[in-house]
């Protein structure tokens, strides 16, 4: 049983070396709102609302009055839970300014490393609960440039992880966002981590001891307390189209770059691009019907033969009286494996009511 335990600690040993990890603080790769989801995140160049505290800063200066979002999603069978709370208004003409909270976790975790007392008796009166969170909060500013059509935007954000009563850490960092507009094409860049994001862990030896030796012959170590996130970039370029009337087409297409040999596509020791593609029909921005293509990644099957695996996203939308409800049918897991999520989120919007 104290084995479960024992992988927690593995986990954190893998994320809390004190080097550049590849994958760090992943919670924040997963995204936000399910209208950007369903375009499979290709929305750095058109983002223009309260979302923009996620995907680029630089298009809250597009916010005319107060906008509120939430969004709840549940992941690997509703193992874990993803929620998201965004808030963003006008600070004046030429600025915005917006708050979001962000928490991935998975809660009621069984605790045994006491379920066998000190006589060798299993006694289930001992077992606990608890929790493994990660939260972020984000402080983000946008303003429009005396060129016309570009803005420029930032993000301050706290990371908090807590793994129970285990281990827990303190992050910070900094993203930076422009957004440029000219001859009805729309342009954007969105650098995450642009300083590294830096998370200092505190793990509770106590309870570590309890599991120390719970494999035998494999002891093991207080890992170190540090971890440290690589920069990331993305870039994205959109247009809009008027088909007829009523019916309005947006078309975007990102690259999204680590500084790391992933699995992408197009893939280096120093550099991998993975591309994602959206697309937006609205009528008359009352109903919105989404579609995307993103994950690109080189895959290896069973058999050692190597594939092409991509993830398609869909997603609907229904616009009324400034309130705006998104649907999306997504997937954070492997490449190629049924994780399919339903996310949903709603948005408030209150220049409709001045």
């Amino acid at each position: 049983m104290k084995t479960k335990l024992v992988y927690i600690f593995l986990l954190i040993s893998t994320l809390t070396q004190a080097q550049f990890r590849n994958f760090s603080n992943e919670f924040l790769n997963i995204g936000v709102d399910a209208a950007a989801l369903g375009m499979s995140k290709a929305v750095v160049a058109t983002t223009n609302d309260v979302n923009s505290t996620y995907w680029n800063p630089a298009g809250l200066v597009n916010i005319e009055d107060y906008q509120g979002t939430l969004m709840h999603a549940s992941y690997f069978a509703g193992i874990a839970t993803y929620n998201y709370a965004g808030f963003a208004m006008p600070i004046d003409k030429q600025s915005a300014v917006g708050l979001s909270l962000i928490r991935f976790g998975v809660d009621d975790i069984l605790n045994t490393t006491e379920l066998i007392d000190s006589d060798g008796n299993i006694d289930f009166n001992r077992v606990s609960l608890f929790s493994a969170a990660d939260y972020a909060f984000n402080i983000s500013y946008g303003r429009k440039m005396l060129l016309d059509g570009f803005s420029i935007g930032g993000n301050a954000k706290i990371v908090r992880r807590i793994i129970g009563d285990f281990a827990t850490s303190w992050g910070f960092g900094f993203d930076l966002g422009i957004q440029f507009e000219r001859n009805g094409w729309k342009f954007g860049a969105m650098a995450r981590d642009i300083t590294t994001t830096f998370n200092t862990w505190s793990i509770d030896e106590d309870e570590f001891e309890k599991i120390r030796n719970a494999v035998p012959g494999q002891n093991q170590e207080l890992p170190e307390t540090t971890e440290i996130t690589k920069p990331k970039l993305q870039v994205g370029v959109a247009r809009d189209f008027k088909i007829g009337r009523y019916f309005n087409l947006l078309a975007e297409v990102d690259l999204n770059m680590r500084f790391a040999e992933t699995n992408d596509i197009i893939s280096t020791s120093f550099l991998s691009i993975d591309p994602a593609f959206g697309f937006q029909l609205d009528y008359d921005q009352l109903v919105y019907l989404r579609v995307g293509a993103g994950n690109f990644q080189n895959t290896t099957e069973f058999n050692g033969e190597e594939s092409l695996a991509v993830q398609p996203n869909f997603g609907l939308g229904f616009k009324y009286k400034g309130i705006q409800i998104d649907y999306a049918l997504t997937n954070i897991g492997s490449v190629g494996n049924a994780l399919f999520s339903n996310i949903f989120s709603i948005k408030f919007d209150y220049s409709f009511y001045r």
